[in-house]
């Protein structure tokens, strides 16, 4: 520091005497002296900092007095800075960046090792480069502007909140109330310019956005006249949401032009920064005729919560000015930042710094100019005194002051006020934790996060005009410009759009829903149709629909498809049809002829039942030869038993009787799958015989897309693309442009130069069958869509239609129209049904195969008794001849075992036979016994005599 001051004095030698210089190195001398008992380090009497602001402009006049009391505090309180003495000097910039700019230069000739400000933008951004190179902390409690980033000015210390969030709240404000675009009015310099675009960005991320900029300039010769021109504009345009972001002498300005001109009357939305908050809440009241030109304005201010050391301060500060000047959030922020200051200096002198100054080595270059730039030196202590300010943590009026990683304040918040009558209403607050909220910030802190939609939430506002319902946003632009409406020009189905020869004019199905649509507008929407296509074919909508975005169409009504392609460039209204891709094909009837009771089942199930009956007769047959007389006899006999059995099962009328386990196992089961084949195909004859059954040979478009049939489309229509996207090879598509053609080509068939089937929009081909009854939609509808009219991206014109097509569709206006153009008398076979519902094998495969489960086990389990009965009759021969025998006579006693009837079955028989024979003596007896009973009641002649 004695360094500093000697080489000051040398430099200017020639204009000051010797006594001067003594007296200068006795003060510097005493400084040093008192600096070295303090804690342990080299403590100062008095440290300085600089301050440098707009004295009288409606920031400066708090900020000065919220800083003199803050160092007031501050030295009485003997907790911190431990004896040293907070000392403040003041430059002011007078509304100027070019004094501003002198007035910093000025500290940097002294020995200050901080400076609160600069107050503007534009001085922050210059200063920022010579804070920078001397080391010197710059903390700006006004300076807004988002483009003073730390990274590049790392001295620059920002100690109230950015307009980056507050822009953001502005935007979340912009989305809560749905609307798509706002215009900006602005002063265009860094704090102007650098703020709307912030704004943009965060409107950008909504899907919103800024549809006309307007700059003000920010030279004080800006007269009414010139503010007027910029607002004439401004009310030519579409969006009817303002944004302003200026100062207070311009912004008032520019709201009482607004007054002037009608723009702040009913319909729209003004929102103002913080700029106009700090003069409601600094001035006294306002006159009447100041306050009745921002009637319904929504306004942002910097949220302080409310605290003990808070309302005190705003008492004691009532006193102070007598109630003639109020506080402003400013002023809090002004406040704490001197105690930021004092609170790093103190940590700073706890860690040993010393404040020192040194040259710099690159403004010898400068030497010898009028400057005197060399006056300026590096502060040494800079990068520590730096280091303790971004690491402060401490409660001041403001709430908890301490910086985030990025070098910002922690926790921006904003309240929303709205400007009613004489005064202002607070309607929610901002938060960048929770966005709009009716609660504190500060209570919301303990919970989690919550950004849903449902969860951000506003009080009522009162919006200009004294209106309470919030405002459409936009209207028609008072241009005398119509809306450039494209409608297709058709050569088919002119119902639904047609052009009426020799104008411009068109009508059907579509036009008159949109006009019908449009009539339900709360207000008038001037448009002209603008016909796009050549006459001779359908034109292509997806490239109408991409002249949307070229701004040849501002919209584009008609039978638009809503399909992919077309939503990823343009907005769709609510559909107003149903619709989706189908199949038409021909077809053929089936119910007629003399072979109509083969149908229910086809003919792969007919086989196998065929198959079924003679295979289970064959098993019950192996199982009951050998224990049943039925089932015995000669060989022809036998086969005819077999087919009689197996048949007689269909309609439960066998005469054989099943006398083995197994084979009445195997039976039971048989029985039970023919009652259900048999009820099954009683129940399809039926519906066979009384519904009319119609056949295609095209199932769908599956079954299309496993041919390599030629299929016929609709010039013009999506579903060209679909059917390539699908894999069907462009080749196989036919290009169709009339109903005529869609009927001959159908009609030709692929053999002879047609089509096998027509792919088109449902409603195209419902208008079609109406009057071409050879033909029938084949499958299920295989996409779902439907027709709306459009618009460019975020136009609420689309919304605004959306809700007047679901009015139209709830009174039955919209049912009215489509009968208007679209009924027709259909063909009388409205109760036919394309494809018959034929039985298939698949339907009957389990009962099959626990039939034929059933039939294997009885099989097996009879073969095994077959093989163990031959094993004992081989052991029997081989005891009775002592040798073995050949194989051949082994087989002949193997199949002569399974031929024989089995003793078993003699002894059965027997037994019935003598059960027989008894019962027919008892028969007998009983006779006579009845005959000898009634000979002795007849009383004989000579008795009757």
């Amino acid at each position: 520091m004695l360094y500093k001051h000697t080489k000051i004095l040398l430099c200017h030698s020639s204009r000051m005497n010797v006594v001067w210089i003594i007296l200068c190195c006795l003060l510097c001398f005493g400084v040093c002296s008192d600096g070295l008992s303090g804690n342990g380090s080299s403590r100062p009497a008095v440290v300085n900092v600089g301050a440098i602001f707009t004295f009288d402009s409606t920031i400066g006049r708090v900020a000065k007095i919220a800083i003199e009391e803050a160092v007031k505090d501050i030295n009485s309180n003997s907790s911190i800075l431990h004896g040293t003495k907070l000392v403040v000097k003041f430059q002011n910039s007078n509304c100027s960046g070019f004094f501003g700019m002198i007035g910093a230069l000025k500290f940097m000739e002294t020995d200050v090792v901080a400076v609160i400000g600069p107050q503007s933008s534009v001085v922050a951004h210059t200063i920022s480069h010579v804070a920078n190179e001397l080391q010197v902390p710059f903390l700006s409690f006004a300076a807004t502007d988002p483009t003073l980033s730390s990274l590049q000015f790392p001295y620059f210390l920002r100690t109230t909140q950015s307009d980056l969030y507050q822009m953001t709240a502005i935007a979340e404000v912009i989305e809560y109330y749905a609307w798509k675009e706002v215009i900006a009015i602005y002063i265009d310099d860094d704090y102007g310019r650098n703020g709307v675009s912030a704004l943009d960005d965060a409107l950008a991320t909504r899907r919103c956005r800024i549809s006309y900029k307007a700059g003000i300039s920010p030279g004080v010769t800006v007269t009414r006249g010139d503010v007027m021109d910029v607002l004439v504009k401004v009310a030519l345009m579409e969006s009817r949401v303002i944004v302003l972001h200026a100062y207070p002498a311009l912004g008032f300005m520019v709201l009482s032009v607004a007054h002037y001109l009608g723009m702040m009357g009913d319909g729209y939305v003004w929102i103002s920064t913080d700029w106009l908050t700090s003069v409601l809440d600094s001035s006294p009241p306002l006159p009447q005729d100041t306050m009745d030109t921002m009637q319904g304005v929504l306004v942002l201010r910097q949220h302080t919560p409310d605290s003990e050391n808070k309302r005190a301060f705003s008492s004691r500060w009532n006193k102070l000015t007598g109630g003639l000047l109020g506080l402003n959030s400013y002023a809090f922020h002004a406040y704490d930042t001197v105690w930021l200051v004092a609170h790093a200096i103190d940590s700073f002198f706890n860690q040993g710094g010393t404040i020192s100054f040194s040259n710099d080595t690159k403004l010898k270059s400068v030497e010898g100019s009028n400057l005197h730039l060399e006056a300026m030196s590096i502060f040494d202590g800079g990068p520590l005194l730096l280091k303790n300010l971004l690491q402060s943590d401490f409660v001041g009026l403001t709430g908890p002051f301490k910086f985030s990683p990025e070098k910002s304040l922690i926790r921006p918040a904003y309240d929303i006020i709205n400007v009613i009558g004489t005064g202002v209403r607070r309607v929610g607050y901002w938060s960048n934790y929770s966005g709009l909220s009716i609660l504190p910030p500060e209570t919301l802190y303990s919970r989690q996060p919550n950004r849903s939609s449902a969860n951000q939430k506003l009080y009522s506002v009162v919006w200009p005009g004294n209106n309470v319902q919030k405002p459409r946003g936009w209207v028609f632009p008072n241009n005398g410009k119509q809306l450039r409406i494209g409608v297709p020009i058709r050569v088919s189905y002119r119902e639904f759009v047609s052009q009426i020869p020799g104008t411009n004019n068109f009508k059907g199905f579509c036009i008159d829903v949109f006009i019908a649509a449009v009539n339900l507008l709360p207000y008038a929407v001037p448009h002209q149709f603008v016909p796009y296509g050549n006459g001779r074919e359908n034109p292509s909508y997806t490239d109408m629909v991409r002249l949307i975005t070229a701004g040849k169409f501002d919209g584009v009504v008609g039978d638009i498809a809503i399909v992919t392609n077309r939503t990823r460039v343009v907005d769709f209204t609510q559909p107003y049809a149903a619709s989706g891709l189908v199949v038409v094909a021909p077809f053929q009837k089936l119910n007629s002829g003399g072979w109509a009771f083969l149908r229910p089942f086809s003919a792969q199930m007919w086989g196998v039942i065929t198959i079924c009956f003679l295979f289970v007769g064959m098993v019950v047959w192996i199982l009951e030869h050998r224990i049943n007389d039925e089932f015995r006899g000669p060989p022809k006999q036998q086969l005819i038993t077999i087919l009689w059995f197996s048949l007689s099962t269909l309609f439960f009328a066998h005469r054989e009787n099943t006398v083995s386990t197994l084979g009445r196992m195997v039976l039971i089961i048989w029985l039970f799958v023919v009652l259900i084949i048999n009820s099954s195909y009683t129940a399809s004859l039926t519906s066979i015989l009384t519904v009319q059954q119609l056949y295609s040979p095209i199932n769908g478009i599956e079954s299309l897309k496993e041919t390599d049939e030629p299929i016929g489309f609709q010039v013009g229509s999506f579903a060209e693309r679909y059917l390539e996207e699908t894999g069907i090879p462009k080749s196989r598509l036919v290009a169709l442009g009339s109903p005529e053609e869609y009927a001959t080509a159908l009609q030709r068939g692929s053999s002879k130069g047609g089509v096998a089937a027509v792919v088109d929009e449902r409603p195209y081909v419902e208008l079609f069958l109406s009057n071409q009854c050879k033909f029938r939609i084949v499958g299920q509808e295989f996409t779902k869509s439907g027709w709306g009219f459009a618009f460019p991206r975020d136009s609420p014109l689309a919304v605004d239609l959306s809700t007047a097509i679901l009015t139209l569709s709830e009174n039955g206006d919209l049912q009215r129209i489509h009968d208007k153009w679209l009924a027709r008398s259909a063909c009388s076979l409205d109760n036919a049904e394309l494809e018959s519902d034929r039985l298939h094998l698949r339907s009957f495969s389990g009962l099959f195969l626990i039939c034929g489960i059933a039939c294997f086990v009885a099989l097996l389990i009879y073969f095994i008794q077959i093989l163990q009965k031959f094993r004992r009759t081989s052991k029997a021969e081989v005891v009775s001849n002592g040798q073995s025998t050949s194989r051949s006579k082994r087989l002949q006693t193997l199949l002569s075992l399974i031929d024989e009837k089995s003793d078993k079955s003699n002894r059965g028989s027997k037994r019935r036979k003598i059960d027989r024979s008894v019962s027919d003596d008892n028969i007998e007896n009983d006779l006579e016994r009845d005959s000898r009973w009634r000979e002795s009641q007849v009383p004989s002649q000579n008795e009757v005599h």
